[in-house]
């Protein structure tokens, strides 16, 4: 990295999003721009999770970006390999490499307001930059709890995130902590090999059977041959998801057939009653996201597995203590405990206008506009953002809208002219929320009887999005200036930026999510990406 480097835009992550927003830069004609990038190659999530039996819980037509298809996916479900040599590729044919600056943890972010820019330093040196992207991505900091005696326990212990590739189960006593969407893979993929298998499941989730095949050549040679075939395939499995939305938005108890389904799923594989009690959630099912899965419920019911329906409280050496007092030998540990959500560690190391941290910004809970833009963060925007996230479709879906207000939003600096910056204002940003919030008092999220991961340390959901794809794609289309206060650098004669309003009425009017008109699963031209 060149010693006081400047680039126009800054995008922190090469997951989905990071490399979705350079492929949108490039599109919009903006060349000057780095993706920095902590580690030593793309993928995000789906370079770091590489545990056994790692993959997508959406379809693969549809875990894609709409400008990028690819029509030789291998399977309906795809698995971590394949992402990861999707992402590649979508870097390779979109020409992103000489964007690209690996190992280059960004360490600390600050707004200089007087020269209208962001001071970055990185682990590879320091750059400055017009606009920020953060898409570092909300399941990129793994979680692993404060166990009481864990620095006594004399085997191996690591998140499933961080999997030790070096270390043979064969054999030995493995302990799992955690019944998300990560245990209820890797269980299933190790049961066969472990001597004995102890899950730690402090709440059970509901599962469904994960209707996984492999897509045939001759509907791949189809997808290849004509492309429209492969556009109708992701807009049929889109539009199957947006007419579930509304069940869990807005009437939790039309979920009630799904549950009975559920039950079904665990009587077919779960013959003993007590195993059978211990696997039945008692909350409503969506509460937390529904997991797919038609080997999980097998394992569990194998005789080298036991199941502890409790958490871990305490490791008193290799023993581990869980909160019910029950007491399991192991030689490796494995939390499956999730990722900062609603407390990225990023937002510790940006720094706004005011000199706050993001994270001090957010101590009360993550707000976002448009889950876009924070106030006191001039140029700055994030991918995947506060209350962007589903419970039942596909995160590219929303991505892919971002990069829409993205785009718009460099357009708009572009229209003003000159050094310029876009501040959200604060009433913009509490009008979008408190509209967000109100919404989400009715969703299954909220009123599920479940403690979920959506949820923050004061129990406001301020991860999940309350309504359909469509819906936020429309209100993402364009930036409203209205909602932003407009900064220019400070005078000759050192008088503050001046800060110009985009509308002579005072105030900013109630901010609504309008209703979608259009299906609208995808933007753009594609390109087609083999991987």
């Amino acid at each position: 990295m060149a010693e006081h480097e400047h680039v126009r835009v800054a995008v922190i992550g090469s997951g989905f999003g990071g490399l979705g927003a350079a492929v949108r830069l490039r599109r919009e004609g903006i060349t000057d721009f780095v993706v920095l990038e902590r580690a030593g190659s793309v993928g995000g999530t789906w370079r770091d999770n590489s545990y056994p039996g790692c993959a997508c819980d959406v379809p693969s037509h549809l875990y894609s970006f709409s400008f990028a298809p690819n029509p030789d996916w291998p399977r309906t479900f795809s698995g971590q390999e394949h992402i990861r040599a999707y992402l590649e590729h979508v870097a390779d044919v979109f020409g992103l490499r000489p964007h690209l600056r690996f190992d280059s943890e960004v360490k600390r972010m600050a707004w200089d307001a007087d020269a209208l820019r962001w001071e970055i330093e990185t682990a590879r040196g320091t750059l400055t930059a017009d606009v920020v992207v953060s898409a570092t991505g909300p399941l990129s900091d793994p979680k692993t709890p404060d166990v009481p005696g864990l620095d006594t326990f004399p085997g191996t212990v690591f998140h499933s995130a961080r999997w030790n590739h070096d270390l043979d189960l064969a054999g030995k006593r493995v302990a799992v902590v955690g019944t998300g969407a990560s245990a209820i893979q890797i269980v299933p993929a190790i049961q066969p090999e472990v001597g004995r298998l102890t899950l730690f499941q402090r709440t059970p989730p509901w599962v469904m059977p994960r209707v996984d095949r492999a897509v045939t050549g001759a509907e791949r040679w189809l997808h290849r041959r004509v492309p429209l075939t492969t556009q109708a395939r992701r807009g049929l499995l889109w539009g199957i998801r947006e007419l579930q939305v509304q069940a869990f938005t807005k009437h939790p108890d039309e979920l009630g057939f799904v549950e009975r389904l559920a039950k079904r799923n665990i009587a077919r594989s779960i013959k003993d009653p007590a195993l059978r009690a211990k696997l039945t959630p008692d909350y409503r099912i969506g509460c937390k996201r529904i997991l797919l899965s038609s080997t999980y419920y097998p394992a569990l019911a194998r005789p080298n597995v036991d199941v502890v329906a409790s958490g871990l409280r305490e490791i008193r050496g290799s023993t581990l203590v869980a909160a019910d007092g029950t007491e399991t030998e192991a030689d490796v540990l494995v939390f499956g405990t999730g990722f900062h959500v609603t407390d990225m560690p990023i937002a510790e190391r940006v720094f706004g206008a005011d000199g706050r941290s993001l994270a001090e910004s957010w101590k009360d809970g993550m707000e976002g506009l448009r889950g876009a833009t924070a106030a006191g963060f001039p140029n700055w925007m994030t991918i995947i953002g506060p209350n962007t996230g589903l419970g039942n479709s596909s995160m590219i879906l929303m991505i892919e809208s971002q990069l829409n207000y993205l785009a718009d939003y460099l357009r708009q600096l572009g229209v003003l002219g000159g050094r310029v910056a876009l501040d959200a204002r604060p009433s913009a940003v509490h009008a979008w929320n408190r509209q967000v919030q109100e919404r989400m008092k009715r969703t299954v999220w909220n009123t599920g009887g479940c403690t979920s991961w959506y949820l923050d340390a004061n129990g406001r959901n301020t991860t999940v999005w309350p309504g359909t794809t469509s819906e936020f794609r429309r209100a993402t289309r364009r930036v409203d200036l209205i909602e932003y206060a407009v900064l220019r650098p400070a005078d000759s004669a050192g008088s503050p930026a001046a800060v110009t309003h985009a509308a002579a009425a005072p105030g900013v009017p109630e901010v609504t999510v309008p209703a979608p008109t259009e299906a609208d699963p995808g933007s753009g031209s594609a390109r087609e990406v083999t991987a």
